[in-house]
C-alpha cells in the first residue's frame, strides 16, 4: 500500500537544486520501486499530469510522465505512465508551440509557456534499461516540464 506524499511548494529550496543522477546500484531496487510508486500515488490524487521526485522531497533524478484527461487538463490525450529515470534530452523539434502549464507545486498559477513541440528523450528504466523515446505535443511538453524540475527550475521563470 503506497501513500500520498505531500509536495514541496514554490519557495522551498529543495524545488531549486539540480537533483542527483540515480546511480547504478540503486537500480532494480525496492526503494526506488517505492519512490516511483508513491509519485505515481502522489501525481493520482493531486490530478497531475506528471511529477519530478523533488517535487516529494526526494533529490533525484526521476520523473513520472503520464498524460490523461483529468480535472486540471480536460483536454490531455491518453497515455500510459512512463517513469523514467536519469531522462535526458537529447534532440528538441526546431518548433516551439505556446500551451498553459500548470504545477503541483505552484497550485495558485497557471500560465502559457512556449516549449518544443517534439523531443527525443534518453531515460533508464527502474531495471536500468536504457531506452529512447520520441514525445510530441501535450507528452513532450510534460517531459520539459519536470525535467526541467529536476534542473531546478519551476515552469513559472519561463513565463
Amino acid at each position: 500500500m503506497s501513500v500520498v506524499l505531500p509536495v514541496a511548494q514554490r519557495g522551498e529550496e529543495i524545488l531549486t537544486l539540480k537533483a542527483a543522477s540515480v546511480t547504478q546500484n540503486e537500480f532494480n531496487s525496492a526503494w526506488l520501486e517505492q519512490l516511483a510508486l508513491a509519485m505515481q500515488v502522489t501525481m493520482l490524487e493531486r490530478n497531475g499530469v506528471g511529477i519530478a521526485a523533488p517535487q516529494v522531497y526526494i533529490s533525484k533524478r526521476v520523473i513520472i510522465v503520464a498524460s490523461r484527461p483529468n480535472l486540471r487538463y480536460p483536454d490531455a490525450p491518453e497515455m500510459p505512465a512512463v517513469t523514467m529515470i536519469n531522462p535526458e534530452i537529447v534532440e528538441y523539434s526546431a518548433e516551439t508551440c505556446l500551451g498553459e502549464e500548470g504545477c503541483l507545486s505552484v497550485p495558485e498559477q497557471r500560465g502559457q509557456v512556449e516549449r518544443a513541440y517534439a523531443v527525443k528523450v534518453r531515460y533508464d528504466t527502474l531495471q536500468g534499461e536504457r531506452v529512447e523515446q520520441y514525445y510530441e505535443g501535450f507528452p513532450a511538453r510534460i517531459v520539459q516540464h519536470e525535467i526541467d524540475h529536476l534542473n531546478g527550475i519551476l515552469f513559472v521563470e519561463r513565463l
